[in-house]
């Protein structure tokens, strides 16, 4: 770990701090001791191992973990609408009959509905995002997701008891508002709570939870298939409520995040959640006030770069640039085809897989998207950089994308059907090993902690502008009785994702064993995105305003005082 500094170090950090105008030279010092802590502490996560990370924060791990799992619901609900446009009895119910040229007669969710039921939901978390970088910000991150959680358990009565399909239509935005906030307060909390070392590892594993839900709500489908009644799509529903109470009763007992704390100037508060988040036995070498004293420090620092907090500041100075970067990192994900990859059971349907194998190769795509998470882990963890990754994956994906496509040229449609079957499963592997998993820590990491929760909303905003596109677009790409592309759509994906290639190469940083406040000056230096993990930068060689360390520093001072008292 850090050695103390020598004499040298200490001079050069009383002269390099800014303290507040009229100060004593004895409050100056006290201000040096907030820098030297707060160096102390980068060193330390700078050399910090990822077992020495897991021994040190073991119950952040824990409690990220249990948060984290609110994004489930959200994958288990994307899972049911997107399947039960295959699904027989959901069709019969809220869908229309539709007569072959052959005579036979089925019956289809009309393209429409499924491209309003679809964006629904992403409707109401387009609201829900907003909502979340207001309120969480004001709340706290705990009780604004219990808070969601409650609403979720409320709004789940309208889809078990919908009797039409504008009855789901209003279900799915209600309960998109909740799922809006999961879907950045997990990714904020997590990168909050943990070290650079586990920073990457805690961040994504929020894709692992909806690749979780995925999977239960493709696995209770099919155990629902043999039913021919009202329950078959019923009982799938009320299984929602199945999330909420648990969930509620372990987030009471979650420590709030340090670094909230912190921006509140509830300095003794942070410590003592830092305290509840680390197992001081595991780590001797480890110090709760050095630490408080670097988040501190990155406050002040992005006080000086940021000049406000608003969703507005979000667009000015060096922050328009990384504003932009998350954003574009979140809309990737759609723009590379993952939107056409959400219809895999309805497109492998319309590609001539019978019901049950089509469910199958679902199945098998959500238990990829999981263990892709643990693959990502393992390639992060050899270190490969989040921008390699997110580099490298785009372009296997044009390259499968492309196959797709020349498979709708095969003349034998069986055969061509279990091809394209077992390339988006492979397709499905590379997505989460890079793109799919990836983001979630790119997002958490490109932002400063001042702007993070509006920057990751505005970002996760134009993820569901993207998605609500492509969800209109998609259906009537696969969708026999409108454009009934089939595996020509194959070829469109492709396009978009070269050019979410281009972009990445030239746009997308390298943010891996970068501490906030490194990230925080490589930005304001306008560091070119291809140089960020070559360019050596010294945060403490840097002027930063004192308020919010003079702060700091006097409820240190009043915490002593009631000590002799």
């Amino acid at each position: 770990m850090g050695s103390i500094p020598g004499k040298d170090f200490e001079e050069d950090v009383v002269e390099k701090v800014s303290s507040p105008t009229g100060a004593t030279k004895e409050e100056h010092e006290n201000l040096a001791d907030v820098i030297r802590n707060a160096k102390l502490a980068t060193e330390k996560e700078h050399k910090m191992t990822l077992w020495q990370g897991i021994n040190l924060y073991p119950k952040a791990i824990a409690w990220s973990v249990l948060i984290s799992t609110c994004i489930a619901m959200e994958g288990y609900d994307i899972s049911l609408v997107n399947n039960f446009y295959a699904f027989p009895q959901f069709n019969q119910k809220y869908g229309v009959q539709v007569t072959a040229a052959d005579g036979s007669v089925s019956y289809q969710v009309p393209a429409a509905w499924q491209a309003g039921l679809s964006n629904g939901a992403v409707v109401g978390e387009i609201i829900g995002l907003m909502i979340n970088g207001w309120v969480s910000e004001r709340f706290g991150y705990r009780y604004t997701v219990i808070g969601c959680l409650v609403l979720i358990a409320a709004f789940t009565t309208i889809f078990f008891t919908a009797q039409t399909v504008v009855h789901l239509q209003v279900a799915e935005i209600l309960c998109g508002i909740p799922w809006g906030v999961f879907q950045t307060l997990t990714i904020t909390y997590a990168s909050e709570v943990c070290p650079v070392a586990l920073r990457g590892y805690l961040t994504t594993y929020v894709n692992f939870c909806w690749g979780i839900g995925q999977m239960i709500g493709i696995g209770v489908i099919m155990g629902n298939l043999w039913r021919t009644d009202e329950w078959a799509y019923r009982i799938p529903y009320a299984l929602q409520w199945m999330w909420p109470v648990p969930l509620i009763i372990g987030i009471f007992f979650a420590p709030e995040s340090p670094w909230w704390l912190v921006r509140k100037g509830r300095n003794e508060d942070a410590k003592r959640s830092l305290l509840r988040l680390t197992s001081l036995n595991k780590e001797t070498d480890f110090d709760a006030d050095e630490t408080i004293a670097m988040m501190v420090h990155t406050s002040a620092l992005e006080q000086k770069i940021t000049e406000g907090a608003s969703y507005l500041d979000c667009f000015k100075g060096v922050d328009r640039r990384r504003t932009e970067i998350v954003c574009m990192c979140w809309a990737i994900q759609n723009l590379s085809g993952n939107s056409f990859s959400n219809y895999s059971t309805y497109f492998l349907q319309q590609a001539g897989l019978s019901d049950d194998k089509a469910y199958s190769f679902a199945m098998g795509q959500y238990a990829i998207n999981c263990v892709g998470v643990f693959g990502a882990w393992t390639l992060i963890t050899l270190g490969i950089g989040r921008r390699t990754l997110y580099l490298y994956g785009l372009a296997a994906l044009f390259s499968m994308l492309l196959i797709l496509g020349f498979l709708g040229l095969a003349k034998d449609r069986d055969a061509a059907s279990l091809a394209t079957g077992s390339i988006m499963l492979v397709w499905a592997l590379c997505y989460q090993l890079t793109v799919g998993t990836v983001c979630y820590s790119l997002v958490a990491e490109m932002s400063t902690r001042r702007l993070q929760i509006k920057t990751v909303v505005l970002g996760r905003v134009l993820y569901n502008i993207v998605a609500i596109i492509c969800g209109v677009l998609t259906p009537y790409m696969l969708n026999p009785s409108a454009w009934d592309w089939g595996n020509y759509a194959g070829f469109f994906w492709a396009g978009l994702c070269f050019l979410c290639f281009v972009y990445t190469y030239f746009r997308v940083p390298e943010p891996t064993g970068r501490t906030f406040a490194e990230l925080d000056l490589l930005f304001e230096k306008k560091v070119s995105a291809r140089k960020f993990s070559t360019t050596e930068v010294d945060v403490f060689a840097e002027h930063v305003e004192g308020d919010v360390m003079q702060h700091y520093q006097d409820q240190i001072a009043i915490a002593n005082l009631k000590t002799k008292v």
